[in-house]
């Protein structure tokens, strides 16, 4: 977990954090300070974890700022309309509506990034990936027809048994569904199929969506990039984390115009 890669580390965060959004400058920036003087006496090992630290700070940083900055305007022309005109409830209620939401994003924000500074807890069991991907199927179903996407699967023939956290998992897949639904923003098909690979369980899931360059497929796992507006960026790298953590491996293949492949490979049970 990177939050231990050196004593006193939580605290260094706080006053990236901190300072950075005092003075208005990114935690990325001070953190580059930071580290430029800190690596200088530390491993190899321990700058990398400091960059990273300092890549992930920095952009907390910027996603917080972008919400509270809208929370802040909005309380402040609520306060203006019920002083200056008590009878006009229903523009303050609407701007009050606009802070919850942002708040609400905000909170997701912080959570998505506690999953990921985070190392996976898994609660393995002996779990057969036809039946964990064929209730992801079901469960999703009904919002892909609400979307206008066809969805069809073809599971292996024989058990696909593995050590594994079925909830995490589940959770991948759906994160995986709800991107391929969102690269299909005009309908299209959504493909789910499971295989057995040498002495591994292979799950691809295909779309006929917009595809990705190659450039944005070599960066598509990283924290805090995304290619669509208003999301966190970090949906992938959470997913990409709990199958490493299974002992897995998960790859993309996209054709822009065409379409976008993930395939998850986890070890069979021996």
């Amino acid at each position: 977990m990177l939050l231990l890669a050196s004593p006193g580390l939580f605290e260094l965060i706080t006053m990236i954090l901190i300072v950075g959004l005092v003075a208005g400058v990114s935690g990325a920036v001070i953190a580059a300070v930071v580290l430029g003087r800190k690596s200088k006496a530390d491993s190899s090992d321990q700058a990398e974890a400091f960059a990273e630290l300092a890549k992930l700070t920095g952009g907390l940083a910027h996603e917080i700022k972008n919400p509270l900055s809208i929370v802040k305007v909005n309380l402040q022309l609520v306060a203006e309309n019920l002083g200056s005109d008590r009878a006009d409830v229903g523009r303050a209620a609407d701007k009050i509506n606009v802070v919850r939401k942002e708040t609400d994003r905000l909170e997701q924000i912080l959570d998505d990034f506690l999953r990921y500074i985070g190392k996976p807890e898994l609660q393995t069991v002996s779990v057969d990936i036809n039946t964990l991907a064929g209730d992801v199927f079901d469960f999703y179903s009904p919002q892909a027809h609400n979307n206008f996407i066809t969805m069809r699967h073809s599971l292996c023939d024989e058990n696909l048994n593995c050590m594994a956290d079925a909830d995490m998992l589940k959770q991948v897949l759906l994160n995986m569904f709800i991107n391929a639904q969102q690269a299909m923003s005009g309908g299209g098909e959504l493909m789910l199929r499971t295989e057995k690979r040498g002495r591994n369980a292979v799950i691809t899931i295909s779309d006929t969506g917009i595809g990705m360059e190659p450039e944005k497929q070599k960066k598509i796992f990283e924290a805090y990039y995304s290619s669509r507006k208003g999301g966190s960026g970090l949906g992938l790298s959470i997913s990409k984390k709990i199958i490493n953590a299974h002992n897995g491996t998960v790859k993309v293949d996209s054709v822009c115009g065409k379409g976008t492949s993930f395939t998850i490979a986890l070890p069979l049970i021996e």
